[in-house]
């Protein structure tokens, strides 16, 4: 009999694609879903919830836009009920660190029945250079609502690590690993590390939260990412999740990564070169 695809959801977020790539290099089915994808995923519909998780028995599961959003609590909820039903039995969630909301997500999923791992991560290095701050750092000038709070941000790459862990070693299952970096750094260390990896200069400005929205208003981010970024900004990022946690070498048995490898990486893709992307500073 062959054996159930494992289903992820959020295919082509920064952790689906990575989970995923991973997965099926060891040999796993896998049943990717998004809104585009045939059968289709879409949080906002829950009639296309069944078909997507219809003859799977494990899913990694990212939630959009963020765990934190007030509505997400529900939905998870719901998610969960008909995941039992179609006899679903581990599941592991992506969730956020210092995130009332997420937590609330979190402890629906612990007392669900169900198999389950919750990997609750820092803020993504990749946000640099996959994100929303690309193009300030390729601008030269990056603006954020951001003082001296130190983050120990993560390498998107150790969050699939442990992921893919807890999705195939059983041992693994039904506990939480909370994942940050190795080292806490304020966003114009980071900036400043950028800088000299790329060789061009790039400042950092702390503007206030206020403009910082009204700018992405103008952007035409949607109302429920500017409640998202207000609650990041405000709530969550006030030295709660300043401390590094331990979560990957308690899942992978190795160090998480650092900053500095991670601009060794993105360097070699070429992400922060100046051509072709924005000329001025």
């Amino acid at each position: 009999m062959p054996t159930s695809p494992i289903l992820i959801i959020g295919k082509t977020a920064k952790t689906g694609l990575r989970v995923e790539q991973r997965l099926q290099a060891l040999g796993h089915s896998t049943r990717g879903v998004s809104r585009s994808t045939s059968p289709a995923f879409d949080w906002e519909d829950a009639r296309t919830w069944r078909e997507a998780l219809n003859g799977c028995k494990a899913a990694y599961v990212t939630f959009y836009p963020d765990l934190a959003m007030p509505s997400a609590e529900h939905t998870i909820g719901e998610f969960i009920a008909l995941a039992k039903d179609v006899g679903l039995q581990h599941l592991v969630l992506l969730s956020g660190r210092g995130e009332q909301g997420a937590e609330r997500a979190e402890t629906l999923l612990m007392n669900s029945g169900l198999d389950w791992n919750v990997v609750r991560a820092s803020w993504f290095m990749q946000n640099f250079s996959e994100g929303f701050m690309i193009e300030g750092i390729v601008g030269g000038e990056l603006m954020l609502p951001a003082g001296d709070i130190v983050e120990p941000f993560i390498d998107i790459d150790d969050i699939a690590d442990v992921a893919v862990a807890a999705l195939t070693q059983p041992e693994l299952r039904n506990r939480l690993f909370e994942l940050s970096g190795p080292r806490a750094m304020t966003f114009a260390q980071c900036v400043a590390e950028i800088s000299e990896a790329v060789g061009y200069p790039i400042k950092y400005t702390r503007i206030s939260v206020e403009d910082f929205l009204q700018a992405l208003r103008g952007e035409g981010l949607p109302e429920d990412m500017l409640w998202l970024m207000h609650e990041l900004f405000t709530v969550v990022f006030d030295g709660r999740n300043s401390t590094p946690a331990t979560g990957v070498e308690e899942a992978l048995g190795r160090p998480a990564t650092d900053f500095s490898e991670y601009l060794q990486k993105v360097m070699a893709t070429g992400a922060w070169h100046r051509s072709g992307l924005l000329q001025q500073i």
